[in-house]
């Protein structure tokens, strides 16, 4: 009977460890651990105990080790016995010599052992945990295949090697629809604990996955000889990569595009047709503004001396395309640069009015306002909305003001087509 439940334990718990790739020996470490618990609750102490272990025959054998001493020096019944306990197990026992008693699981009690495999169990998923939390740690940044296994309102649970993997809506493109059971490719961006139990977060719309796509598409970014240097995304809708090449031989974007797109085409694919930009990148922060904002044509660009804001001109048609449909062309050419963006639409002098023209309309101070934000005159003020002149403004001019300005000039040019 002993025998058979020290296999049972250690058979048992051998396939669990071995199911969750568990080294052999720190399964034994863990068994030794768990019944010396089981020992000091039993007897107080384990240091009369040796716990043997030989999990390739599935054998635990407990021995109680005990000097043998006179009667009258009897002190510590847990780590001494008496010769004449002793001598009526063996005859030949003298005394001080060591008395080795092999002890039964079931000694221990019923519910000793129920404890045992309890607290076996525990430990073994407190390291998968461990082991989970470390293995993913090191993947921050990696790109994982997974199945969808679970949909919920505001994320999506990912099975990746048995492992769950959590995909919150944050982390989405918007564009993407899945089913259960369909396969989703995402980048590891955080481990982290909740309550003990590891939470791995992948994304689809971190910068950092479509880096890694570019890496996995395109050899020679792989290689390091073009280089990603800034990205920025709006995930699902268009995104702007400007590289740069290593090799004055290769063409950075002429490589990353690919024969007839190919390359690009099957990143752009991957992320749900979102447009992807890629530009060549420059030191020079006048020119790689005029590159951010392609495809606009730009004429100049005006940098402040911290080089965090520009005052760009276009010609009058190419506004739309600086801007890009709802702002995404300017926010995405800011991201990219590290500088706020303003764009303002080249003007003949003729067919424009001064703003001093409308003194007597918004007075000195409102004037002075729209000078200091680069409008000297009415066109360049219908170049904006309401919101843009509250913001450039800081709000000095709030949002009525600004309409009953636009409102005015445009009545100006009523008869034209600004």
């Amino acid at each position: 009977m002993q025998t058979d439940i020290s296999k049972q334990i250690i058979q048992s718990f051998a396939e669990i460890a071995k199911d969750k790739g568990m080294d052999k020996d720190l399964l034994l470490t863990i068994l030794e651990d768990v019944f010396r618990t089981m020992i000091r609750k039993k007897y107080g102490s384990d240091e009369a105990f040796e716990v043997i272990l030989n999990a390739d025959r599935g054998e635990i054998q407990i021995l109680h080790i005990r000097e043998i001493v006179p009667k009258e020096e009897l002190t510590d019944e847990v780590n001494e016995i008496t010769l004449e306990e002793a001598q009526k197990i063996d005859p030949d026992y003298e005394l001080y010599d060591e008395h080795a008693e092999e002890l039964s699981i079931q000694d221990f009690g019923r519910r000793a052992v129920m404890m045992a495999r309890q607290q076996l169990a525990q430990r073994i998923r407190e390291i998968e945990k461990d082991n989970i939390f470390e293995e993913y740690s090191e993947r921050i940044g990696d790109v994982v295949l997974g199945d969808v296994y679970q949909i919920r309102n505001r994320e999506i649970l990912v099975n990746h090697n048995g492992v769950e993997l959590v995909m919150p809506k944050s982390e989405q493109i918007k564009k993407d629809y899945y089913h259960k059971g369909d396969t989703i490719r995402a980048v590891v961006v955080e481990v982290k604990r909740y309550n003990g139990n590891p939470s791995v977060i992948i994304s689809r719309t971190s910068p950092v996955f479509l880096e890694r796509l570019f890496e996995n598409e395109i050899p020679e970014v792989y290689d390091g000889i073009i280089e990603l240097k800034e990205i920025a995304r709006e995930p699902g809708d268009r995104s702007k990569v400007a590289v740069l090449s290593h090799d004055e031989r290769v063409d950075p974007v002429g490589a990353c595009v690919g024969m007839k797109g190919i390359r690009i085409h099957a990143i752009v694919r991957e992320l749900g047709n979102e447009n992807i930009d890629v530009i060549n990148y420059t030191d020079d922060k006048h020119e790689f503004i005029k590159r951010a904002l392609q495809p606009a044509k730009v004429l100049s660009v005006e940098l402040n001396e911290a080089q965090d804001h520009a005052k760009v001109l276009v010609p009058g048609d190419e506004v739309s395309k600086a801007i890009g449909k709802g702002g995404v062309n300017i926010r995405l050419a800011s991201k990219l640069t590290g500088c706020e963006i303003d764009v303002y639409r080249e003007v003949e002098e003729e067919d424009d009015i001064d703003l001093k023209e409308f003194e007597i309309d918004f007075g000195p101070e409102v004037i002075e306002q729209l000078h200091e934000i680069g409008c000297d005159t009415a066109r360049q003020v219908l170049e904006l909305n309401e919101e843009e002149i509250v913001r450039r403004t800081e709000g000095k001019i709030d949002e009525d003001e600004a309409e009953r300005i636009i409102d005015i000039i445009a009545y100006e040019f009523e008869d034209e087509e600004i």
